[in-house]
């Protein structure tokens, strides 16, 4: 500072320059002056002490300079130093307060003395780890020195190493530190109000003079509250305009609080801490519901059963067979057995006789699915453009008994790069779930639809001949594939598809325990490796013969029956419904007479089998090496294994032989057992305490008590998958290897969407496994099954239940299956129909509670009902340890049926919740299952979110809005669209349709039609007359 002439303490300033240099800095602050004002006065007023200042004008230093003992020495003239080009507001500059603070900094390092903390308050001591190194990014070299200034009338910093480095830097590097180093972090958010006594007894005796102007020079912290303790003592401050100069007592603040003596003047830190505070909550709160309080919350049982074992590792499977001859891709399949092998059988179907009525073979085959292909995209048309572009989807609609024409019809969509979809036949217009399965149609774009000639005749019709659109369908066109519909494609015609890769190959539907229908999209990537992987994991061989009695449209059915069969030339025979209703023994029959070496069924099919097998004794099941059992990830269908291995094992059948699997639309095939040929280990059973499965435990217990499951395997992941189990709410963490858990699997032959819906895509099929301590399992994807289970030993897959049959009842779960086999061992034949009881849950006081729903045969009385009711309830609760909210029994074949036999749970659900089931008996018992009962309400101190929404409901404030998709189709011409007024429309309704009755009156003699024309001239003979009236009123 010797540059800018002497220093400030040989030559001291008096009282009121002092003060006069106050009230122009709080001037210059408020902006009662400008900057060159501001200059020019404080100029004129330092003159007379300081003979050189940069920018005074010469003839004002003559007027009011004094000789004094440093003019001498600093008459030789010096250059000034340059200003900093980054300063950021020239008015915040003080050359006194600059050159006070250096001299103080000069004598502080001679004595060495410890270094000030930052300005701290002496009745709030926060912890030194609470500061921040200060930014030294932006500020100027006078705020810097400003600030320290600010610093040393502080109390001295304690013992801290951590803090002292980038203290010292602030006090002896460079100047421009930010202003963080001038307030403190006070815990409250206020800044520090340091001591005045302290400060000054620790001041140097040159400093002290100026002390009181300076103790206020660097701006305040805007950011925080201000200072509410009236007790702490206050620094004294310069005598500002309207107050008397003696005036030493306390700072001057406005009415907010704020000093006056701020570089902030009031008016913008009332702005900004009015911006502090939001003018509304956050939008979250407002979706906060309060009756979550008022409920009971039930304490979890110290003594329930926790997870012990260690964390499990991702179980993989065998790695794909590598230098197999496979066919590059399904549709090459196709081609090389339909032009290498025509003659050669692929499907035969059976009547409800259980004859052969039509054998598909793979010439046929390729040549209608040629022909359907071409005729797609070439011969249908829309106001002369093609009707379908390749990626299109169209929905497949074949009744079960036609699975000749549905496989033309899937292999020629196929062919012609277009996505089927295939659904249920619709029976009549209020099917149950036929509104959730039209929604998914229009939701994937559905235009056109795929049937059989027989099929379309058994269509519901309006009066006009053409189908009816069901109930939340959208318009479709409907196509007859029968071969005399199909044009012959030229010689020279080829089709699109080659190898399509990750493109979508088809959409299969599913529909949630909730109702809700979504279409789960396979890509022809993943339909490959489907095949492949089941080839290797059953042994499929050329020319092998596969019995099938499941849906062919979907799941294990599809997979086996018509896309894994064509890749490896298989002859399937497929049994329809119809024929399993009529015969149960006909697919054994099939088994026999066609020397099949695989069979596809369900547990039901094979306990129908043992109904019915008593009068037959020339069947024989030694062909079968494999009997796979579908469902046999439902834990009951072990019961149906083993009854039906004692019976038939006398005619042929093996232990070995039956394979149950698991699988789920979302992941495919999962795991699957196998024969001990193929390399597949014993069979395993697990006897499973309930008690600890409704905490998610794995606890084994003994086959003696009654409150057990027993659950066998379903075999080994299928090759080229990996399988780990989560957590099934939460982030998806490794279970324990004692812990029941959602399966997950990874692996390039699973479903890739839910079609359009990309949210819940991510969750389902984009999973991430972590560990325990949130590392990834792997880089690469798995996908949720859906289904519940643990690793067991020689990486066995146990499935105990599904997501979709999951019930939650005070935090312990229980599954749908294990409560209907519970109901169905209570004397069932009696009273109601074995397979017609449906269990699911309903929400009451946010918690999940337990409905039985089940059809009574006609010839039981009421009292034995109730009986059977009660007796129910009583094995339920001593079983399960759960109660049952309502129990209800309807009229024989009133519940919603399946496409394919059973109940439609969904849509039984719904029913109950809308009232509409009319059951004759019901037994309700919400004293045995609801415990967490409301509080009582007490008054709300304040009010709440709630509140609030339905004050602005009540005063008719719009707090949200909801548009509806586009109307369509509204008329059958597109003219109706431009007329906005009705007498336009009857207009154009009489001058094109004039003979269209428009309503019938009754009571007229005789009863007369309103047509377009009659109805207009009616009007004008009424209207005119008004009019004209109206008129001459005016």
């Amino acid at each position: 500072m010797a540059d800018r002439g002497c220093p400030l303490e040989a030559v001291p300033l008096p009282a009121e320059v002092r003060d006069s240099l106050a009230e122009l800095e709080l001037e210059l602050s408020e902006g009662d002056i400008t900057q060159k004002g501001y200059e020019k006065k404080r100029a004129k007023l330092l003159a007379r002490y300081v003979p050189l200042i940069q920018g005074v004008d010469p003839s004002l230093q003559a007027e009011s300079r004094t000789p004094g003992p440093c003019q001498t020495a600093a008459a030789a003239p010096r250059q000034p130093k340059a200003r900093p080009l980054n300063s950021r507001d020239e008015r915040f500059r003080s050359d006194v307060h600059t050159e006070a603070v250096q001299a103080a900094l000069a004598k502080y390092k001679e004595r060495k003395m410890p270094m000030p903390s930052k300005r701290r308050s002496v009745l709030v001591h926060s912890s030194v780890e609470t500061c921040t190194p200060p930014d030294t990014s932006s500020a100027s070299e006078d705020e810097g020195s400003l600030r320290r200034l600010g610093q040393l009338t502080s109390a001295p910093l304690q013992s801290c190493p951590d803090v002292e480095p980038w203290l010292d830097r602030a006090f002896q590097g460079s100047s421009t530190s930010s202003s963080a180093s001038s307030t403190s972090s006070h815990p409250g958010g206020r800044p520090a109000v340091p001591s005045t006594a302290s400060a000054l007894a620790a001041t140097p005796p040159g400093l002290a003079a100026h002390t009181h102007v300076a103790l206020h020079s660097a701006p305040p912290d805007v950011t925080t509250g201000l200072v509410e303790h009236s007790f702490c003592e206050r620094p004294q401050v310069a005598s500002v305009r309207g107050v008397p100069r003696g005036y030493r007592s306390s700072i001057l603040e406005t009415a907010d609080g704020v000093p006056v003596s701020s570089r902030v003047s009031s008016k913008i830190q009332q702005l900004l801490n009015t911006l502090k505070r939001p003018k509304r909550p956050p939008l979250k709160e407002f979706f906060v519901d309060d009756f979550e309080e008022l409920l009971e919350v039930q304490q979890p049982d110290p003594n329930q059963p926790k997870p012990e074992g260690s964390q499990m590792m991702v179980l993989e499977g065998e790695p794909l067979a590598v230098g197999t001859s496979w066919p590059p891709s399904l549709l090459a399949a196709l081609q090389q057995w339909g032009t290498a092998q025509p003659k050669a059988p692929c499907l035969t179907a059976l009547d409800t006789t259980g004859k052969a009525i039509c054998t598909l073979t793979y010439g046929k085959l390729w040549s209608r699915s040629l022909k359907l292909a071409y005729t797609l995209l070439n011969k249908l048309t829309s106001k002369n453009e093609p009707l379908l572009q390749p990626g299109d989807r169209v929905a497949l609609v074949f009744p079960n008994s036609d699975p000749v024409m549905f496989m033309v019809a899937f292999y020629g969509c196929l062919l012609a790069e277009l996505v089927p979809v295939p659904i249920e036949v619709p029976l009549t217009r209020k099917d149950a779930g036929g509104q959730q399965v039209g929604f998914l149609l229009g939701s994937c774009g559905v235009a056109l639809a795929l049937t059989t000639d027989a099929c379309q005749k058994g269509l519901p019709k309006a009066q006009t001949g053409e189908v009816v659109t069901f109930k939340g369908w959208p318009p479709l066109a409907w196509l007859v594939v029968d071969g005399k519909h199909l044009a012959k494609p030229p010689k020279d015609w080829h089709p699109p598809a080659q190898n399509t890769g990750s493109k979508t190959a088809y959409i299969e539907y599913k529909t949630s325990k909730e109702g809700s229908t979504v279409g789960i999209t396979v890509s022809h990537a993943s339909l490959l490796a489907q095949c492949r992987a089941l080839t290797q994991a059953c042994g499929y061989s050329e020319a092998e013969t596969l019995t099938n009695v499941l849906d062919f449209k979907r799941d294990a059915g599809l997979w086996h029956g018509v896309v894994t069969s064509v890749m490896n030339r298989m002859h399937v025979v497929s049994i329809p419904y119809a024929l399993m209703k009529a015969n149960p023994l006909s697919w054994i029959q099939s088994v026999c007479s066609y020397q099949a070496r695989t069979a596809l069924v369900k547990s039901r099919d094979m306990h129908w089998s043992l109904l019915a097998q008593r009068g037959q004794r020339d069947v024989s099941l030694s062909s079968l090496r494999m009997l796979i059992v579908a469902d046999g990830a439902n834990p009951w269908s072990i019961s149906s294994c083993d009854a039906f291995l004692n019976v038939f094992q006398s005619r042929g059948l093996r232990p070995e032989v039956i394979c149950p699997c698991a699988s789920s639309p979302e992941a495919l095939t999962v795991a699957l057992r196998r024969p001990p040929d193929l390399g597949g280990p014993p069979p395993r059973k697990a006897v499973l305490s309930m008690n600890g499965l409704s905490h998610g435990v794995i606890r084994v217990d003994t086959e003696e008590k009654l409150s057990v499951l027993t659950v066998q395997d379903v075999g080994q992941v299928v090759p080229g998958a990996n399988v780990c189990v989560v957590k099934v709410e939460g982030t998806p963490y490794l279970c324990k290897t004692d812990e029941v858990g959602e399966i997950c699997v990874s692996s390039s032959a699973t479903g890739t969407a839910y079609y359009g819906l990309l949210g819940i895509t991510k969750n389902i099929f984009e999973t991430v496994p972590v560990t325990a301590g949130g590392a990834p399992v792997s880089d690469r994807p798995f996908t949720r099954t859906g289904l519940l289970g643990f690793i067991g030993p020689d990486n066995l897959v146990f499935v105990v239940g599904k997501l979709d049959g999951l019930m939650v009842v005070g935090a312990r779960r229980h599954s749908a299956d294990d409560v209907v086999a519970t109901a169905l061992a209570v004397e069932p034949m009696k009273f109601v129909y074995r397979g017609r009881i449906a269990v699911f849950s309903v929400t009451v006081l946010r918690d999940d509670r337990i409905v039985l729903v089940a059809e009574q045969r006609p010839d039981a009385s009421e009292e034995d009902s109730f009986q059977w009711m009660s007796r129910v309830l009583q094995a339920i609760d001593s079983i399960h340890q759960v109660g049952v909210y309502c129990l209800a029994l309807v009229p024989a074949n009133t519940l919603p049926k399946a496409p394919l036999g059973g109940i439609h749970i969904s849509e039984t659900r719904q029913r109950f919740l809308e009232g509409i089931l009319h059951p004759c008996n019901v037994l309700m018992c919400p004293h045995t299952c609801v415990t967490n009962l409301p509080k009582p309400r007490q008054k709300q101190p304040e009010v709440g979110p709630a509140s609030m929404i339905v004050g602005n409901l009540v005063a008719g404030k719009r707090i949200a809005q909801a548009s509806g998709r586009e109307l369509t189709h509204l008329e059958d011409s597109d003219q109706a669209r431009k007329f906005l007024f009705l007498a336009d429309v009857l207009q154009w309704r009489a001058h094109t349709t004039p003979d269209h009755p428009l309503f019938l009156l009754l009571n007229a003699k005789p009863p007369s039609l309103g047509q377009p024309p009659l109805l207009m001239t009616a009007i004008n003979t009424t209207a005119g007359p008004s009019i004209s009236r109206k008129i001459t009123t005016h």
